[in-house]
């Protein structure tokens, strides 16, 4: 099984190299908002390879979230890690990713949050909320900001080609959980498809995911 895994490892870091090129040209960062003590804020992991900021389908997802959320004061937090191709910096994203959340929380007792991540940003953000995966480790969100974390939204999650969801490997987590996983993308669902893993900024996932994280952020009034 470890052999297994190792390999499965192996083969999402080789994917993700030979598509890199393509996830960084043409993209522009997108940065962070720095509006203080917002109603929400959507915190974003990128993909491996693309450039810092929300990335191509973060943008699309923070921007499908502020639509849905009108009423409410909506900020932004692109996570701040190398998104290396090698894919070793799933835990220092995380920890920026639980450091950011931990910081707002501290100084805005009433701002909500909503999880994000692409690609390795979802591994990012798996491992901020506290699951074990086998593409490192850093710190976890604490227990006692779960209940103002409104959503996490994932997109091609290789946590899924280790026979995991978020949904069942997280009870604290996994009832506000969506994630999406593309017939045929190599990086969560084990295909061959290269383009099944791009075309989440422009195929309705986004849409639907920031409806999803919509829905949760209004039933916490």
């Amino acid at each position: 099984m470890r052999l297994a895994r190792s390999w499965k490892q192996r083969a999402v870091a080789v994917f993700l190299t030979a598509v890199a090129g393509t996830l960084g040209a043409g993209i522009t960062a997108s940065p962070a908002s720095a509006a203080t003590c917002s109603d929400v804020d959507v915190v974003f992991a990128r993909g491996s390879g693309e450039l810092p900021g929300l990335g191509i389908t973060g943008t699309p997802f923070v921007n499908s979230v502020k639509q849905g959320l009108t009423g409410k004061t909506v900020s932004s937090y692109a996570v701040n890690y190398a998104a290396d191709i090698a894919q070793t910096s799933d835990g220092a994203g995380a920890t920026d990713m639980t450091r950011h959340v931990r910081s707002v929380a501290a100084s805005c007792p009433n701002t909500k949050f909503v999880l994000g991540g692409y690609s390795q940003g979802a591994s990012v953000t798996d491992i901020s909320i506290g699951i074990r995966t086998f593409l490192g480790s850093g710190e976890t969100i604490p227990t006692e900001l779960a209940p103002r974390v409104a959503a996490v939204v994932v997109f091609g999650n290789p946590l899924a080609l280790f026979g995991q969801k978020i949904t069942t490997a997280s009870p604290l987590y996994g009832p506000k959980a969506k994630e999406f996983c593309n017939l045929g993308d190599p990086v969560c669902a084990g295909g061959f498809n290269v383009f099944a893993h791009l075309t989440y900024g422009f195929d309705g996932s986004t849409a639907n995911g920031a409806s999803f994280a919509v829905s949760k952020v209004r039933a916490l009034g």
